[in-house]
């Protein structure tokens, strides 16, 4: 089922990426996708498919070579690099695999530090909610040294979630992390889109993370090769198996 643009929290269109000069590379060709809010999606596919990629570029880390990106009705070509810059510190959040958190702050400091950068005074009460949701209330204090890996990420989401972005964009973000770590981010990351009706869009090459999904894409040098509604653990595992020669590209609609 299809969803209007005004429900879109991210649309992709056409976009293509190539790298390098004299010999250029494709990293992603002709690839459309759209994000409904209130969603959630795994993006997934082998080494070299696109995935971190298309991330980047959705979330405007990255411009496109060609194409169309845009972050509910902005669209990010037409804005400058400090344009983009305040547009990521205000409408998007980021979980990456290494965390990222600054050494010298407290968890406390790490958390309020998009609002810090964007110069806005956070929400006492959205903070207070968001330092309750990750079970830290009493680790605020600490540096992240003192944290586990499953702490830190944690944290890291928090960060992403105090500026009430638009989207979350999450790069591996249970890869550093054992079973039972990834298993309580994950959850945690599904209440975000459930509890909050936030949406997360995240690249993955587990398919175990790809279940907590709602919807999962999988990309094959650097196209669409599938889009999948949530087709459970084994079914993922199934069609990453199954990736063979470049089929035709997809048009990939979220609802």
């Amino acid at each position: 089922m299809s969803v209007t643009a005004a429900q879109h929290a991210v649309s992709v269109e056409g976009v293509s990426k190539t790298y390098g000069g004299d010999q250029p590379v494709a990293a992603l060709t002709d690839v459309s996708a759209w994000f409904a809010r209130g969603t959630a999606t795994a993006i997934m596919g082998p080494s070299g498919s696109g995935k971190s990629t298309l991330l980047h570029c959705a979330a405007g880390l990255d411009r496109p070579t060609a194409g169309r990106v845009r972050i509910g009705d902005t669209d990010l070509s037409a804005l400058s690099e400090k344009q983009l810059t305040k547009l990521r510190r205000g409408r998007v959040g980021f979980v990456f695999q290494a965390f990222n958190l600054v050494g010298a702050l407290t968890v406390e400091q790490n958390i309020l530090l998009p609002a810090r950068l964007a110069k806005r005074p956070p929400d006492p009460a959205w903070v207070d909610e968001v330092v309750e949701r990750i079970g830290l209330r009493e680790r605020l204090g600490h540096r992240p040294a003192q944290l586990s890996g499953g702490q830190q990420q944690r944290v890291a989401i928090a960060r992403a979630l105090v500026s009430r972005p638009e989207v979350i964009f999450c790069d591996e973000p249970t890869g550093a992390l054992d079973t039972q770590t990834a298993a309580e981010v994950l959850a945690l990351l599904r209440a975000v889109v459930d509890r909050a009706g936030q949406t997360v869009v995240m690249v993955t090459h587990d398919p175990v993370a790809a279940s907590y999904a709602d919807r999962v894409v999988v990309l094959a040098d650097g196209r669409i090769v599938r889009d999948m509604p949530q087709p459970g653990v084994q079914r993922i595992a199934e069609q990453l198996a199954m990736l063979g020669p470049r089929p035709q590209p997809t048009v990939s609609w979220a609802g």
